[in-house]
């Protein structure tokens, strides 16, 4: 069992990098992090900001350096390649702005020293959305991209010590171009998944490339890999992270939809087991970060630390830990006794109320609550939420549409951000809601039924319905699944939810207490 955790302001010292997508971020030896580049509000970046781990401190370095147009380091770009070789960073390509990039680039992380670099050989194309990973100590693999006009499938070998680049000549059966997919060395061989190709699918298969290495003496070739297992849905901008026996693959991009095509935000961790060679779903003991895709997720002895990234809307600058369940993070979602727990603002139980006894309530306040609507819904069904600080799904919306606001203690946090997603909600039409979210909307809807009524034990569920008439109240109130859910719905959905809620007022009131 692993955990998500949100790193805290306790894991970490110095100066955290801003929000980003499109970034590198390479693991240096067993010592430092270095994230460089992205993009952000439209704005392409160039800084480098370095983690190190040891110290458990973020610091930006200051660089030396000077290019072909007498620049320290490289020009401010997002999507391009990043690859760690012993204590060197390599860079090519990439975007800024429109325009498509192939200048090469190494920092030597122990002076801090940038470099541009004039290769020779088969040299690449200008691209962006490319994918490379070392092989070795001394190549670099690359395949793939876009070049502003057309896919690529190509496949590029550097050697790190003579600069020569050498395009390889693969035969037989080959992955269809693609950019946006991810290239990880696992062994002797290079495995390829995902990523958007020509006329825009977004793919969910798997190719290995093998004849990278000098000694074996094999025929460059590709095998499409068909394995066994929960596979991972088709996407692109996605993370493959290497970790023990396991590649970890966690978000990206994909479409949903068939007359209507929509985007969709993976926040699922799959892992490729190498021994069993299947796919398998991480067990994971709570909810997942908010789901992005260009984001970085790097492996540091058994944790993984994921940074940045993008959700259609929103550019992230939260960082996650995820972690086995020994880890001692893992220790934060441990249940306090219950006398800590914080006062509950939904349905506040007496003093001398026990568990036992309120899940009862709650049982009959539920029961009650079906027999006059008229349904059979069970406690369970409709999300047993009562208290709102447990409400992590609809915490979080409401965190990304506050921003990187600081509170006092995370309980101002939690409400805040719920009084946020609220007076959002309040004030959208039917056709503003965006598909993503229709499910934390649902539930909330149905959460506000249940703590109304639980709240008056029953007694005063004719005030709530005075606004509704006939069988049409609460008509969502017995949906187990946003899926359930029916276009011509949502305006019904928005208005029942608006009359539902909280006055402003009371809210804010929570809020402040």
């Amino acid at each position: 069992m692993h955990y998500w955790v949100r790193a805290s302001s306790s894991d970490f010292s110095g100066t955290l990098p801003q929000p980003r997508s499109g970034h590198s971020a390479v693991v240096i030896g067993k010592s430092k992090v270095v994230v460089f580049g992205g993009l952000v509000d439209k704005k392409f970046l160039s800084d480098i900001v370095v983690y190190d781990i040891e110290n458990k401190l973020w610091f930006k370095p200051d660089c030396t350096g000077s290019g072909s147009d007498e620049q320290i380091g490289p020009s401010p770009r997002a999507f391009h390649v990043a690859v760690a070789i012993d204590c060197h960073m390599f860079i090519f390509g990439g975007r800024s702005g429109s325009k498509r990039l192939g200048d090469f680039w190494v920092l030597d992380t122990d002076i801090w020293q940038w470099s541009e670099l004039t290769s020779f050989g088969d040299l690449p194309s200008p691209r962006d959305f490319a994918s490379a990973s070392a092989v070795g100590n001394r190549k670099i693999v690359m395949f793939g991209g876009w070049d502003g006009k057309k896919w690529l499938s190509d496949v590029y070998v550097l050697d790190t010590i003579s600069l020569e680049w050498v395009e390889l000549s693969v035969t037989g059966s080959l992955p269809s171009p693609r950019c946006g997919h991810t290239a990880t060395m696992v062994e002797k061989r290079l495995l390829v998944y995902g990523g958007r190709g020509g006329g825009g699918p977004i793919m969910g298969d798997l190719w290995a490339l093998k004849g990278l290495i000098d000694e074996e003496l094999e025929t460059p070739g590709w095998t499409q890999l068909k394995l066994p297992g929960q596979a991972p849905s088709p996407r692109c901008g996605h993370t493959v992270t290497s970790g023990g026996h396991y590649l970890l693959l966690f978000g990206g991009h994909g479409t949903g939809g068939w007359l209507s095509r929509y985007d969709i935000y993976y926040n699922d961790c799959v892992v490729l087991d190498r021994v069993s060679a299947q796919w398998k779903r991480l067990p994971t003991g709570n909810e997942a970060p908010p789901a992005r895709a260009y984001h970085s997720l790097i492996y540091l002895g058994s944790r993984y630390l994921l940074f940045g990234g993008f959700d259609g809307k929103a550019t992230f600058g939260d960082m996650w830990w995820l972690v086995p369940e020994e880890d001692p993070i893992a220790k934060r979602f441990t249940v306090p006794p219950q006398e800590n727990l914080p006062e509950n603002k939904v349905a506040v139980a007496a003093n001398d109320t026990t568990l036992s006894g309120l899940k009862e309530s709650q049982e009959s306040a539920v029961a009650e609550l079906q027999r006059r609507l008229g349904i059979s819904v069970s406690l369970s069904s409709c999300g047993q939420i009562v208290d709102e600080l447990e409400v992590k799904e609809l915490i979080e919306l409401g965190t990304r549409m506050m921003g990187e606001t600081i509170y006092s203690n995370e309980q101002d946090l939690h409400f805040k951000a719920i009084q946020a997603v609220r007076d959002h909600w309040r004030k959208s039409t039917p056709s503003s809601i965006p598909l993503k979210e229709l499910r934390p909307l649902l539930r909330d809807y149905q959460r506000l039924i249940t703590s109304h009524f639980l709240q008056n034990c029953g007694s005063d569920l004719q005030s709530i319905e005075s606004d509704f008439t006939g069988k049409e109240a609460y008509k969502f109130y017995h949906l187990k699944n946003v899926s359930q859910l029916r276009m011509d719905d949502i305006p019904k959905l928005l208005e029942e939810y608006k009359k539902l809620l909280p006055d402003e007022n009371t809210v804010v009131d929570l809020c402040e207490k």
